[in-house]
């Protein structure tokens, strides 16, 4: 299975946290959101996932931990530590903007 390359995924993800900084500073601003979405959506594509958040989620711990994590969630599905698949963890560990 190919693994995107870690330049792009931080391209993407730096790009997903401006447009979100922008949208939250600007909820009206119908351009910020909608480029939001979009980045957000290319995530999801580059990660596998089905929604932003946990394509977020999936492009922090491919940067940090490499590629072992990436390759383990995609063939097994799940996270990398065998627990629960809740969101409540995962926003709890997310990082504030």
């Amino acid at each position: 299975m190919l693994l995107p390359a870690k330049d792009e995924i931080a391209r993407h993800l730096e790009l997903y946290r401006a447009w979100e900084r922008m949208m939250l500073a600007a909820p009206a601003d119908r351009a910020a959101r909608g480029n939001f979405e979009d980045t957000g959506y290319t995530l999801c594509v580059l990660m596998g996932k089905r929604c932003a958040r946990e394509a977020v989620h999936a492009a922090e711990r491919y940067l940090a931990a490499g590629t072992a994590v990436l390759r383990h969630e995609r063939v097994n599905g799940g996270s990398p530590m065998g627990g629960r698949h809740g969101h409540s963890e995962e926003l709890a560990t997310s990082p504030a903007t």
